[in-house]
Parts: structure tokens; C-alpha cells; sequence
């Protein structure tokens, strides 16, 4: 039996190369047919690439397949001018004129080139500023810095407000800025910013603006924050209003709003009077808050309390989901009386703590007295 099986498989292993070299053999021709086609095509898209001179280097077109002999290897046309044989693929025409810049590159506009007779105007620039910066006595005035000129602050500011250039740059083909330090007192780091322009070569140079700007190492104020985020826990004083949000994530409507008044008293004896109470993401936020704070088990009075303030008979428990984990503490002498703590939290002013009273020195039952020698002197002697 198994002698069977194998020749069965050798028979089937033959019929499958017999039936594959024959598939390969009439393969061939329709590789020719095809690479004919090829050429008709590319005849017809470049008609150009037929009339380019044949160059010395050039190799024919050659066919390969078993079925191919030598006298059906095509050979360079004895004419002047080239054959379908030495066309080559021509590239896609390219639409965009960036296309071959690198990714970094592309779309972006190419810095504006400095204008030699806007950058060359530095002392136009210097006038400018200077003739902004000179203290005046004009509070609303121009000048940034305003001086007493009847005192001696003109005497004692000998040096100038402007001062070194340090850089130039271009706005355009028409303009640059030039930029000077600042030498005033409480302007450390900043820069006068002069923009100089002109319609063009040979004509004059006009100051556009002058203004004082922070340089990279200015102290410049910082951001501004909206005053409802920068209220911190404890700033609320007597009398001050800290409005809510009406989306205010941490509450939720309390109750249906409506106009039947017996309803409404209903709603109020059964405790939802309130218009919005605390929602989930509410009492998440104050449960963290309360367990994590100064009344919670991490604290170092929890740490190195007797008994928790679960088990404490001062602890008043919570109702409502907060009961399981918060209470109130009612004990007068405890450091957290009136205050939510966790019931996982303690203090020495325990309900239930002892303390031995008794004394720290060991002291026996029965106690001899051998500081002092006591004696009987012995009676007369008997006759």
C-alpha cells in the first residue's frame, strides 16, 4: 500500500512539470505581442524621441526568451535618425515650482534680503530713538521715561537712554528695524526698535515708528492669569463675593423647576429645596481634597494617634455617600474640632484612649525600713 501511494504522488508530480514548461513555452509569444504594443504606445506619446541621432554607444534592443533565435534579434536602422529601440521613459512634467525642494523647505518664503542703504542708515535710526527717548515733563506725553526738569535728574542722567546697536533686520524690500539698547533703569534688557524705509534706491530715508521693546533677556511681567483663577483657597474675607458658573462642574440641578407652590413646599420638606447640589465630579473633588489634607490618615497626628477617628466617641458620621469615609469632629479639645476629618484619621484626644497613671518605678509589696537600727534593751535579769 504505501508503495502505491508513492508512485500515485510521483505520477501527479509529474503531470504538474509537464503542464508548467508548457504553460512557460507559450508564454513567449505573447511577450512579443505585448513589448509590440509597448512600442506602438510609446511611438504615439513621444514622437520626438524618433528623430534624435543615433550615438555610437548605443545598444540595441534585444529579446530574450528560449523561443527567440538570431534572426529575429531586431538591429539599429542604418538611417540617420534613431529607431523606436532607444526611446527612453520622459519624466512627468513637473506643475509645482517647489516641488523638488526639500519637505523642510517647501512653502516657505525665502528670507527678505537686507537693503544696503536702509541697513547703512544707523545714524538716522540713533537720531530717531534718542529724540523719543529724551525726558520730558509731559506725563502723557511720548517719551516713555518722564524726568523732573527743574531738579537735578537731567544732571544726574548723563548717560544716554539709548545705547548700543545691536542688530539690524529686514521687513521687506523697503524697510529694515534697527535696534538699540535701552539704558533705562527699569527697562533692563529691552530695545529701541527704530523701522527706517524708502521708495527706493537713492531716495530718502524715513523713520516709520519708533517703539521699546523686550529684548530676549527683558523682565517682562507675566502672564495674565483671569482673576477667578487666581483666587486661592482662603482669600474670600468678610464681605467679598466669589461668584459660581452657572456650568460649574461641581454642581448639578438640585430638582425640576416649577411653578406649582405645592410642589415647591414639597420639595423643600423632602430636602430638595436646593436649585443645584453637588455632582459626582463635585464630591470626588472634596473627598480627595478632604482625604489628602491636614484631618486625613496621612497626617502626622493620624500617624501617631492611639486609636482612629472612627472608633472615637466624639466623631460625628456624615450622611448621605460621604458617611462611610468623613465625619465631624465635636470634641473641644481635639485640633480638628468642627472640622471634616476621615475616619481614618486620630489625635491623642481620643474618646477612648487610657493612660497608666501608675508609677514608673517598681514598688514591692512588703517594704523593710534598714535606714535606722531599732532595738530593746533587755529587762533586769531574773532571779
Amino acid at each position: 500500500m504505501p508503495y502505491a501511494l508513492i508512485g500515485l504522488l510521483a505520477v501527479v508530480l509529474a503531470v504538474v512539470l509537464r503542464w508548467y514548461l508548457r504553460r512557460a513555452r507559450n508564454a513567449d509569444p505573447d511577450g512579443e505581442q505585448h513589448a509590440a504594443q509597448e512600442t506602438s504606445s510609446l511611438s504615439k506619446s513621444h514622437p520626438e524621441s524618433l528623430t534624435r541621432p543615433i550615438t555610437p554607444s548605443a545598444t540595441p534592443l534585444r529579446i530574450s526568451g528560449p523561443a527567440a533565435s538570431a534572426a529575429t534579434q531586431p538591429t539599429a536602422a542604418s538611417s540617420a535618425y534613431g529607431t523606436i529601440e532607444h526611446v527612453t521613459p520622459m519624466p512627468a512634467p513637473m506643475t509645482s515650482p517647489g516641488a523638488d525642494a526639500p519637505y523642510a523647505d517647501a512653502g516657505q518664503p525665502a528670507a527678505e534680503p537686507l537693503n544696503p542703504e536702509l541697513a547703512a542708515a544707523e545714524d538716522v535710526a540713533r537720531a530717531a530713538a534718542e529724540d523719543e527717548a529724551r525726558p520730558g515733563n509731559d506725563p502723557i506725553g511720548s517719551p516713555v521715561l518722564t524726568l523732573d526738569t527743574t531738579g537735578n535728574d537731567v544732571a544726574e542722567s548723563t548717560s544716554s537712554p539709548v545705547g548700543a546697536h545691536v542688530g539690524v533686520e529686514a521687513e521687506g524690500p523697503h524697510a529694515v528695524t534697527h535696534y538699540f539698547e535701552s539704558n533705562y533703569p527699569g527697562y533692563v534688557g529691552w530695545r529701541w526698535a527704530v523701522t527706517v524705509a524708502s521708495v527706493g534706491q537713492g531716495e530718502p530715508v524715513t523713520v516709520s515708528e519708533v517703539v521699546l521693546l523686550p529684548g530676549p533677556t527683558a523682565l517682562t511681567a507675566p502672564a495674565w492669569v483671569p482673576w477667578r483663577d487666581r483666587v486661592q483657597p482662603g482669600d474670600l474675607g468678610a464681605g467679598d463675593l466669589l461668584p459660581t458658573a452657572p456650568d460649574d462642574p461641581r454642581l448639578a440641578p438640585g430638582h425640576l423647576t416649577t411653578d406649582d407652590e405645592q410642589f415647591g413646599d414639597v420639595a423643600k420638606e423632602v430636602g430638595f429645596g436646593r436649585k443645584r447640589v453637588l455632582s459626582f465630579e463635585g464630591r470626588t473633588e472634596a473627598a480627595e481634597r478632604w482625604y489628602s489634607g491636614d484631618f486625613g490618615p496621612r497626617a502626622d497626628a493620624a500617624k501617631l494617634a492611639p486609636a482612629s477617628c472612627g472608633t472615637c466617641g466624639f466623631f460625628l458620621k456624615l450622611s448621605g455617600s460621604m458617611g462611610g469615609e468623613f465625619g465631624v469632629c465635636a470634641n473641644e479639645y481635639a485640633p480638628a474640632d468642627g472640622r471634616v476629618v476621615s475616619v481614618e484619621f486620630g489625635c491623642g484626644a481620643h474618646s477612648e484612649v487610657d493612660v497608666d497613671v501608675s508609677s514608673t518605678v517598681p514598688v514591692a509589696e512588703i517594704v523593710y525600713d534598714d535606714a535606722t537600727l531599732e532595738f530593746e534593751p533587755r529587762g533586769t535579769e531574773r532571779g
